[in-house]
């Protein structure tokens, strides 16, 4: 096991006992409440890609995809409590960004080379894939609501919900989203809810099938893994766990570890709940028929959840990106720190987003590797790493079951 690095956020206690942070030039505001990590979780884990569950399901059938969507619960769930243990597992330092614990795992040189392209890859890809998606559902909004308007290209609609962010993204933490993230997570709840209800009070179509779609193997076997990378998508909110950790204050008596498990477990009843009525309920209404996207069907908009999707996965990016211009080019913390970076980011991600509008249909297989390693198998393995516990323990067995039930997923062979 590695030591821990210099950039690590070393703690020092105050007066009044709370754990800050000793470094002056990355001060970290730690205030916020067990209900704050709740809604940012909600809106780091639900957002558009639960509407291409039942997408998933036709892929998969009944029997593979109730198996799948029921273990990814469960795995990411007992994931997301071993980052949440791992936050503080070293007296008087927190592992505010995943490469932070990765570099005390696997060491100062290798950790980050492990931890951060597949980071990376599940930020950066949602990012664009959310700058895509708040494009669609504005453009689809507006053709609802607004029959004489000008009809705009899709491209267009993505530049304009992309500009919205040159301004969102100075804000500079999580807990300056938090209005954002609760509105986002009331509209999880909310979309959701309507996405199953419509289907349940129009009912099934005529000759609803549900037997597997008739394609060719090879077609075949791309379209499972594609479901399968779906999946993974949609329970990919372990990447920013620990950054939204960090905002929780901590003292001895009182550490982080019990308010933000509390609020994950807020989060994932109500990942549940938006999830399994959607992926289930929706097959069960349009069976191999359904749509890619659920919610359109049903004509509402989801761009604000995309919205505050796109800023939840895009705040330890910016962090990642400060730091290095801090480092290594003597720049000062501050507005124009962020102007410089974060707007540069959202124009290279909007820049993308117009240039390859079909991105969010490649995420299902190429984000499987980034979403599936970071949510399911690298908690696990960093977990063995650090905590070393005995072979056969419980810890031990739950860990390495996980890992396991990741690789048979990852390889599993469906018949056509």
């Amino acid at each position: 096991m590695g030591t821990v690095s210099p950039p690590l956020s070393k703690e020092v206690a105050n007066n009044g006992g709370q754990w800050t942070s000793s470094k002056d030039v990355d001060p970290r505001p730690r205030n916020a409440k067990w209900w704050y990590s709740a809604f940012h979780t909600v809106t780091a884990i639900v957002g558009a890609g639960v509407l291409g569950l039942p997408y998933a399901m036709a892929y998969l059938g009944w029997g593979p995809g109730v198996v799948i969507l029921l273990l990814s619960w469960c795995i990411t769930l007992f994931t997301l409590w071993q980052m949440i243990q791992l936050h503080e597992c070293v007296p008087g330092v927190r592992f505010d960004r995943y490469y932070e614990l990765g570099q005390y795992a696997f060491g100062p040189k290798l950790g980050p080379w492990i931890v951060l392209p597949q980071q990376l890859i599940v930020q950066v890809g949602c990012d664009i894939v959310y700058m895509v998606t708040g494009g669609k559902c504005l453009k689809k909004f507006i053709e609802l609501t607004c029959n004489d308007c000008t009809r705009l290209k899709q491209s267009y609609w993505i530049c304009i919900f992309g500009a919205i962010h040159f301004i969102l993204a100075q804000l500079p933490n999580f807990n300056s989203v938090a209005g954002i993230s609760l509105a986002a997570a009331v509209m999880s709840l909310s979309y959701s809810t309507i996405s199953w209800v419509g289907c349940v009070s129009r009912g099934r179509i005529e000759n609803v099938s549900y037997g597997y779609k008739r394609t060719t193997p090879v077609d075949m076997m791309f379209r499972v893994f594609n479901a399968l990378g779906e999946i993974s998508f949609a329970f990919a909110g372990n990447g920013v766990i620990l950054e939204i950790q960090a905002t929780i204050p901590s003292t001895p008596e009182k550490p982080s570890k019990v308010p933000m498990w509390k609020g994950a477990l807020s989060a994932y009843f109500i990942t549940a709940i938006c999830y399994f009525p959607v992926a289930l309920i929706g097959y069960w209404a349009f069976g191999q028929d359904v749509d890619d996207n659920l919610l359109m069907a049903l004509k509402h908009p989801e761009w604000l959840i995309a919205a505050a999707n796109l800023m939840v996965y895009a705040m330890p990016v910016f962090d990642m990106l400060e730091n290095v211009m801090v480092k290594h080019f003597d720049f000062r913390r501050g507005l124009l720190l962020r102007l410089i970076t974060r707007t540069t980011y959202v124009g290279l991600t909007l820049f993308v987003g117009v240039t390859f509008p079909f991105f969010g249909d490649l995420l299902g297989f190429f984000g499987g590797f980034g979403f599936a390693s970071t949510s399911y198998f690298l908690p696990c393995i960093i977990w063995l790493t650090i905590k070393k516990p005995r072979k056969f323990t419980t810890s031990w067995l739950a860990s390495a079951l996980a890992c396991s039930s990741c690789s048979l997923l990852q390889s599993v062979d469906f018949e056509t």
